[in-house]
């Protein structure tokens, strides 16, 4: 009784001393606003919508319908969404695995979709007919099949397929009415990119390296097409390829040639001219024409955000969209006629969501709501973009989530999120992930270190077999950063990410292990060595890119071990999160198992989630949930120290 009597006197005369400025902040912090918190269920019960590639139709034969993805059962699979209003309607009822809406057929209620096995990434392209019955277009073992498109006259549609040759794709054209179908280009290790609406023309991509490519074209008109160059050129540019224009007479491409950032330019199939499109102070990420070519829709990555540019093309009036919120307008869909379009709404506090809007005066309507409604959307945090100086004195960007209430009296614990890639980028948007994270009282940071993409090439590439040391600088330098923040708490940090991500929050318990003082690794890479050795062969010449940035493991396994975390697993000290999916053809389930065994030994907290129907990047609603809370307990136990 002493004891506590004392105690409570040394707080009195404590009070008593006090600042004026401290008495105000210890009154802020009794006053500070309770923050509603919910279990990390609500967070993914959420609906996310898709809608189809610009490849395929979004719009039913008679524009009342659209067809999309949902995951509204917690898994993918295709719908139908009424137009004029009402509950999307289920096309495909997988239980297991992920569906994805690819087109409707041109004149009749027939749509393609593809899915693949537990997360394997060997998607078969499917019809369902009229009659509900379900055909596979693409049969056989280890094969992988993509979309391509359909010919303007709705006679045939493209499919890809590398059953020929794991490591490149031949083109098919598939009669729209028997299926049947002929090999129209057989490929010789380029990447196909897209076929003209009157099927004469194939645009092909060759990689050389991440920052060197070139563009060919094959006239499939001819009985042999050869590809083509038309992209000559000395030194390092990276082109690609946006689409055919609707009147088969240009391609529209992307080129970095000019300048630091992405531009879009037009070649003339005719004359082989080449001319500036569309250009800006960040990169296009995308153009893309209504089916006559009146509108054209112009997509630019602004500082991690989407900025939409929706004009016609003769007069150059831009269309204004009205009744649409805040937030990234993605997917512009416009149906047959062109008096609409659909898109999606996606922000900080909420998914994406799917508008139509009436071109001729761009009044929106909204179809979808896909925020939880348990959740009150002022409950969420929108992001900022903020930057720091890292440890040579780089700007380097990134998204700051600072949670409700958190002040220099009440500090919010940082977790460091790192996003995938090589070469990915954190952008501002929905994130159940975050937003959890972030309700439970957690600041993120989702940094863009460098060689990220979407600040310019230069910043791209300074990490080019730089990789686990100068982008790994970048992240240890945010965590001081964070902690140089008066609302955030200066005695620990965590690091987490997926894929590359989780390659780096290894890479830092590895090699600067006093820096965080807590990782999660979502399937990330351990062993460079076999991580590339091991790359699915559909990536072909992705892969030599990707030699090209990180290593070759033939020539280069030495510098790749020494920054591989499992070979420097014994300085790991600080507890460890690990979530990997069975099926993960890129990052084998041994990188995370190996990696485990290895910290166990080192006798550090370490616990493994392994989804036995997940492969690279969870699709399951119940894994995500799963994922997400086990992330909440482990940061709560070992960063708060609950």
């Amino acid at each position: 009784m002493r004891r506590r009597a004392g105690l409570l006197a040394a707080v009195a005369l404590a009070a008593a001393a006090m600042a004026p400025a401290a008495m105000a902040q210890a009154q802020a912090t009794r006053a500070a606003p309770a923050v509603k918190i919910y279990p990390p269920r609500a967070f993914f019960e959420t609906t996310r919508y898709q809608l189809p590639s610009q490849d395929g139709f979004a719009f039913s034969p008679d524009g009342k319908q659209l067809l999309i993805s949902s995951d509204k059962t917690g898994v993918f699979n295709a719908y139908v969404l009424p137009v004029a209003g009402g509950p999307p309607q289920p096309l495909t009822n997988s239980t297991t695995n992920a569906t994805f809406a690819l087109s409707w057929f041109p004149s009749d209620g027939r749509v393609l979709f593809s899915a693949d096995q537990g997360g394997d990434e060997l998607n078969h392209v499917y019809v369902r007919g009229l009659d509900g019955q379900v055909k596979d277009l693409t049969p056989g073992q280890k094969l992988k099949a993509q979309f391509a498109g359909w010919r303007k006259d709705g006679g045939a549609f493209y499919l890809a397929t590398n059953e020929r040759d794991p490591q490149t794709f031949d083109l098919y054209a598939y009669d729209a009415k028997s299926y049947e179908r002929r090999m129209v280009f057989r490929n010789a290790g380029l990447s196909i990119a897209d076929v003209s609406d009157d099927g004469r023309w194939l645009a092909l991509v060759k990689e050389r390296t991440s920052a060197n490519s070139d563009l060919f074209l094959a006239d499939l008109s001819q009985a042999t097409p050869e590809p083509k160059l038309i992209t000559p050129h000395t030194g390092n540019v990276a082109f690609g390829v946006y689409e055919f224009t609707p009147d088969n007479k240009a391609l529209i491409y992307s080129t970095d040639e000019p300048g630091e950032f992405a531009q879009a330019w037009r070649y003339d199939l005719a004359s082989g001219a080449k001319t500036a499109l569309v250009a800006d102070k960040w990169d296009v990420m995308n153009v893309s024409h209504s089916p006559s070519g009146r509108y054209r829709a112009d997509y630019i990555n602004a500082d991690a955000s989407t900025v939409l540019k929706l004009a016609e093309t003769g007069s150059g009036r831009a269309v204004k969209l009205a009744g649409v919120p805040a937030g990234d307008l993605n997917a512009v869909r416009f149906n047959r006629d062109e008096t609409a379009v659909a898109f999606t709404v996606n922000s900080d506090t909420s998914p994406a969501d799917i508008f139509v809007a009436n071109l001729a005066d761009g009044r929106a309507r909204r179809l979808t709501t896909a925020l939880n409604p348990q959740i009150a959307e002022a409950d969420l945090v929108p992001a900022t973009v903020a930057r720091f100086k890292s440890y040579d004195g780089l700007e380097v960007p990134g998204i700051l989530y600072r949670p409700k209430g958190a002040s220099a009296a009440r500090p919010a614990h940082a977790v460091v999120f790192v996003h995938g890639g090589p070469g990915g980028q954190s952008r501002r948007g929905y994130s159940a992930d975050i937003q959890n994270l972030v309700n439970k009282g957690y600041a993120v940071y989702a940094i863009n270190n460098r060689g990220s993409s979407g600040f310019g090439k230069t910043f791209f590439h300074l990490d080019d077999k730089k990789h686990g040391d100068v982008d790994l600088k970048d992240v240890t330098a945010a965590a001081q950063w964070l902690k140089s923040l008066d609302w955030v708490a200066d005695d620990k940090v965590a690091v987490m990410g997926g894929s590359y991500g989780g390659y780096m929050t290894a890479a830092a318990l590895a090699f600067a292990p006093e820096a965080f003082d807590v990782g999660i690794n979502i399937f990330g890479v351990t062993n460079w060595v076999r991580t590339l050795e091991s790359i699915p062969p559909w990536w072909g010449e992705q892969r030599d890119a990707l030699y090209d940035e990180l290593g070759d493991p033939k020539t280069d396994a030495e510098r790749l071990r020494r920054i591989s975390p499992l070979f420097h697993a014994r300085n790991i000290k600080r507890p460890l999160l690990v979530v990997q999916g069975k099926n993960d053809p890129r990052v084998l389930q041994v990188e995370s198992d190996e990696l485990v065994a290895a910290v166990k030994a080192n006798n550090v907290p370490v616990e493994y989630i392994v989804f036995p129907d997940e492969g690279h990047g969870f699709q399951r609603r119940e894994n995500r949930v799963t994922a997400s809370e086990a992330y909440v307990k482990f940061l709560d136990r070992h960063l708060k120290g609950r």
